[in-house]
């Protein structure tokens, strides 16, 4: 693992029609939509680090704590930066911005597991297994 704190990871997106408020249950609302800014921050945070991990690693989220500050319309395209700012084993915490074209509209501070891919696969498929059965 190569991972060190103060790393930096970017990632760009257009905000399109599919990703308006309107389209995510909340009418007459045509601006891009909270949960999808929350999904752009951990997305930037988790494509970041995994060409930094050792084979069979991934991550998981375990908390986000976000501000969503300014609206953005349809078409504007929003940069994510996430930073790296404290490592204590497989746990993983970072401050994550993101900007459109004019200011920043969101920020929030995210946490991430390390984890063994298929010891956690495997454990997700006995908790289904298990559902299946009761």
């Amino acid at each position: 693992m190569t991972l060190h704190e103060g790393m930096m990871f970017e990632r760009t997106w257009t905000v399109t029609e599919a990703e308006a408020a309107d389209r995510h249950g909340n009418p007459f609302v045509h601006v891009l939509t909270t949960p999808v800014v929350i999904e752009w921050m951990e997305e930037a945070a988790t494509a970041g680090v995994q060409s930094h991990l050792s084979d069979g690693q991934g991550t998981v989220g375990s908390a986000i704590m976000m501000r969503h500050l300014a609206p953005t319309p349809i078409g504007l395209v929003v940069k994510v930066v996430a930073r790296l700012t404290q490592i204590d084993g497989r746990r993983l915490t970072f401050r994550i911005e993101a900007f459109d074209k004019v200011e920043k509209i969101a920020e929030c501070e995210h946490r991430r597991v390390i984890v063994e891919l298929a010891r956690f696969h495997n454990k997700a498929a006995r908790k289904a297994e298990r559902a299946r059965n009761s």
